[in-house]
């Protein structure tokens, strides 16, 4: 009788780990979901390119090419239950394709983490990014820290 019960309790957990793991599975193949570009803010922010994840607000301004860097100006706003912004949460894709976290140098500037909350602004901060196609549009890819199903934002930027 009792390695019965732990034979249908070993079954159970089994199941319940399974259905977890489907879950993140399920959720790890979603894509971002919206996208914000220099014509459209359907994410209730103003002016473009920006995003709003869940009462948190990007904003991405002066965006310009000087040879194999993207510099622009970037500004959040938090109102929403994460806590903090650092410069990983950042990260711009080519039109290759092509990945870059932010860069240091004459002109580019980074930041520690950042702690705010309710509705506390945090920058402009001047940030580059290092391309290997400087053709644009570029993909400004925004990852705040909202917990582990959340988000991915993409604000499609063009210089100008």
């Amino acid at each position: 009788m009792t390695r019965r019960l732990l034979t249908d309790a070993a079954v159970f957990v089994g199941l319940v780990v399974a259905g977890l793991v489907a879950l993140v599975a399920y959720e790890s193949l979603q894509g971002p979901s919206s996208t914000s570009s220099t014509n459209l803010t359907p994410e209730n922010c103003s002016p473009g390119p920006c995003a709003n994840v869940q009462g948190f607000t990007l904003w991405v301004s002066n965006v310009q090419i000087q040879g194999e860097l993207v510099t622009m100006e970037v500004r959040f706003q938090n109102s929403s239950p994460s806590t903090h912004t650092s410069p990983e949460d950042l990260q711009l894709i080519d039109g290759s394709r092509h990945s870059s976290g932010l860069v240091t140098g004459t002109g580019c500037n980074t930041w520690t983490r950042h702690e705010f909350a309710n509705g506390a602004y945090f920058g402009p901060i001047a940030v580059c990014f290092r391309v290997s196609d400087t053709v644009p549009p570029f993909t400004l890819r925004w990852s705040p820290d909202l917990g582990v199903f959340c988000c991915e934002r993409d604000i499609s930027i063009t210089p100008g």
